[in-house]
């Protein structure tokens, strides 16, 4: 499952040994009025068409499948520059909880891709605008003004006991200072499923058959 807004593009360099391992690609769509995220969960759930698989979440989709873990059995979940538990969020994200901030942002303006980097990457990115149009293709303020109030209102205290979390010692999202209990990657940011994949198709067999 792909990070906020983003599309299974963000998945385009991990090269898994396809005699091991079927990969299936997850999407975002608009949610329904007054959907939760376990109510998206569950939704989400009914497109799995396999027993017992392994998920795997980056960032915003790292938190949802968690929550889809909850109402399925999955054999692991793995989680990406995410985060497990409201604990382990930034400061800036509690502050938004508390005085409702988060719903000045300009989200009518998804369709100007550096802002919307800015939301779901944490980052600017004027020197490659044109790949992460790609990258970024649910462009929809419903949905965006959704995940964003999902994310900074969850309320998770304990994670699903088969998490294994991976995280980068750069991430500018989700500060690593924050994170217990992880697999961290050296010099990693909150884009490595992208700008680090070597990384991951050099570890992910392992964690995902161990």
């Amino acid at each position: 499952m792909p990070g906020m807004a983003a599309s299974p593009a963000i998945f385009e360099n991990l090269k898994l040994d396809p005699t091991v391992f079927i990969l299936h690609y997850l999407k975002w769509h608009v949610p329904r009025p007054n959907d939760t995220l376990a109510d998206y969960a569950k939704m989400v759930n009914e497109s799995i068409i396999h027993d017992n698989p392994v998920l795997i979440g980056v960032s915003f989709g790292g938190m949802l499948v968690q929550e889809m873990a909850r109402h399925r059995r999955f054999k692991k979940v793995i989680i990406i520059s995410s985060i497990k538990s409201k604990f382990e969020m930034p400061k800036r994200m509690h502050f938004a909880r508390y005085t409702r901030i988060h719903k000045l942002l300009p989200t009518g303006l998804v369709n100007n891709v550096e802002l919307l980097a800015k939301y779901a990457f944490g980052e600017k990115v004027n020197k490659r605008l044109a790949l992460y149009e790609i990258y970024l293709d649910v462009r929809d303020k419903v949905y965006i003004d959704w995940a964003i109030h999902q994310i900074v209102n969850w309320k998770q205290t304990q994670p699903p006991k088969n998490v294994i979390h991976i995280h980068g010692e750069l991430d500018n999202v989700f500060p690593i200072n924050n994170i217990k209990g992880c697999i961290t990657v050296n010099k990693g940011k909150h884009t490595m499923i992208i700008y680090r994949a070597k990384w991951f198709n050099e570890h992910l067999p392992k964690l995902i058959l161990e």
